[in-house]
């Protein structure tokens, strides 16, 4: 589906009177929930709609980093859905793809029906710290390009954030890694250089704008984003949060039965 210039991979699972849309994190793609939605009850209710998100998957990969800025995407979203006929719709956003949903949420919130955020953030409070981080994402973004996408997948997956990851079969992480090495340098270094958490806004004071159901979730694992999520929790008053257990950051690949039948019951009610 091309969209502002940018020609989207969209794929549609079930025809249910429902709308879910679900947007992947950084390195992945939107095929990565399938495994979760087989935890889903009453799953020919929904009509399920996974992006490619820019640079990343089958999606175009464009050259200007700015492309890629949060505004942008959640801009592309907004097309997307009015293109789709969809007017009401559920969000769910895993990590850099919660980042997303909650822009699309507190952009156009008269859209929204639920959220559903899995070890998601609303950025940065502190210019500082967006400072820094968006430091340490160039430089990040430098290292791919530099050293190859083989290099980047070996330090990736290294760092604390998916050590659980390693308790997975090794099937499983050969299927994340291909799935992973199937990107490309240019396009996770624009993700990263557009879309990073250092150059976002922050929307910490604007979660107490939300007036629909949301559920924030976080691995028994993920300590950094398990605060987040309580904090965020006090803030949002319609929200719920939920820790789950035998998993770290990426909830949906470690528990995802599990963690489907939870998202189903939470869309659900």
């Amino acid at each position: 589906m091309k969209i502002n210039g940018v020609t989207y991979h969209v794929e549609k699972i079930g025809e249910g009177e429902h709308y879910l849309l679900m947007l992947h994190g950084f390195t992945g793609k939107g095929a990565n929930f399938k495994e979760m939605l087989k935890g889903f009850t009453e799953l020919e209710s929904y009509t399920i709609i996974l992006i490619d998100q820019l640079g990343h998957g089958n999606t175009d990969i464009p050259s200007d980093p700015q492309r890629y800025r949060m505004e942008h995407a959640t801009a592309d979203l907004k097309e997307m859905m009015d293109r789709l006929g969809i007017s009401s719709v559920s969000l769910y956003g895993y990590s850099m793809g919660g980042r997303l949903a909650l822009s699309f949420a507190l952009t156009y919130p008269e859209m929204v029906k639920k959220l559903v955020l899995e070890s998601a953030s609303p950025g940065l409070a502190l210019k500082e710290d967006r400072y820094n981080r968006k430091q340490a994402d160039e430089k990040l973004a430098e290292k791919i390009q530099h050293e190859g996408l083989q290099a980047f997948m070996e330090f990736w997956t290294s760092i604390p954030l998916f050590q659980s990851q390693k308790r997975l079969s090794e099937k499983t992480k050969a299927e994340i890694l291909e799935q992973r090495m199937n990107n490309s340098t240019l396009g996770l270094a624009n993700s990263l250089l557009g879309m990073g958490t250092g150059v976002q806004s922050s929307y910490w004071e604007q979660l107490h704008q939300i007036d629909f159901p949301v559920l924030l979730s976080a691995g028994e694992w993920d300590g950094k984003f398990i605060s987040i999520a309580q904090e965020m929790n006090k803030r949002i008053e319609k929200s719920h949060f939920i820790k789950i257990s035998g998993a770290g950051h990426a909830i949906h690949v470690e528990q995802p039965r599990k963690f489907g039948k939870i998202v189903s019951e939470f869309l659900s009610n």
